[in-house]
């Protein structure tokens, strides 16, 4: 697996999913209205629009200068745990990448790694908790295991992008074990966790913008 991923890479990632957490805002808030507080969709727009200005007012030019803005960014500016969940993997994640101006496939895999452990330590959520955990646990996976048999970059993303789609869809029939949606005990089941919907349009945009 080559090409080295650089901070313009993952720029192009972050700006392609704030483009599809607006495309998905309504989708986002009607599935928290099931479960949560009806303004997950609200507020993860609010934040990646945030993140973008931020981007723009001040280009990263490191790997982790981009993870420490844009975390810092979505921890200000999104409320509920959303913000300090995907803030932390954003923290996490440019901590790892590390001052290299470029980063290759395999260190972003151990980068998307920190990110997920984490949000592990951050909420206390581990898979069928039906959080976003559910989809990002084998989305990270699937990119590490391309990355171990040398699999293009391309491939690898696909790979990630199509486990978190399969890890959100397998949280419908979960009983919902952390957060609000474990307030409402067996009404939580047969509904799709926000989270592992936010997850995986964050990998889906990495395979679409990254490839």
């Amino acid at each position: 697996m080559s090409s080295d991923i650089t901070v313009s890479d993952l720029t192009g990632w972050l700006t392609e999913f704030g483009r599809l957490i607006k495309a998905h805002k309504e989708e986002l808030t009607a599935l928290d209205a099931a479960i949560g507080d009806a303004d997950h969709g609200t507020n993860m727009d609010r934040g990646m629009t945030a993140v973008a200005e931020a981007l723009a007012a001040d280009p990263p030019q490191t790997p982790a200068g981009l993870g420490k803005q844009v975390g810092m960014t979505l921890v200000s500016k999104v409320g509920g745990a959303s913000g300090p969940l995907f803030g932390t993997f954003f923290l996490r994640l440019g901590a790892a990448l590390g001052e290299a101006t470029e980063v290759t496939p395999d260190q972003f895999a151990a980068g998307l790694s920190a990110g997920l452990a984490g949000v592990v330590a951050r909420g206390k959520a581990e898979p069928g908790d039906k959080t976003m955990v559910d989809a990002l646990t084998p989305a990270v996976a699937a990119l590490e295991s391309a990355v171990g048999q040398d699999q293009p970059l391309a491939d690898g993303l696909a790979a990630a992008a199509q486990a978190a789609a399969d890890g959100r869809d397998a949280t419908v029939p979960m009983l919902a074990r952390k957060g609000r949606a474990s307030y409402l005990g067996e009404r939580s089941i047969g509904h799709q966790d926000p989270g592992a919907t936010t997850v995986a349009l964050l990998l889906a945009a990495a395979a679409t913008a990254m490839s």
